[in-house]
């Protein structure tokens, strides 16, 4: 009986933290559509690798086989 409580105690947690997740997405919906909030974009982020000239980096680089027997 004791287990059964614990188990429809977590359960009732989950589905109310579900719940206010989706009110809360509901009102950013409605705040992004009514244009009170900017959704940024997405920025270009280049990294560089020590070593990598112009030609022969990236994928045709790599070796064909790394380790194993």
């Amino acid at each position: 009986m004791r287990k059964n409580m614990i188990v429809l105690l977590i359960l009732a947690v989950l589905v109310l933290v579900a719940a206010v997740q989706a009110v809360h997405l509901t009102t950013l919906k409605a705040k992004i559509d009514a244009g009170a909030v900017k959704v940024g974009g997405a920025s270009k982020v280049t990294v560089a690798t020590p070593g990598a000239s112009g030609t022969g980096s990236g994928i045709d680089s790599l070796p064909t086989m790394v380790g194993g027997c």
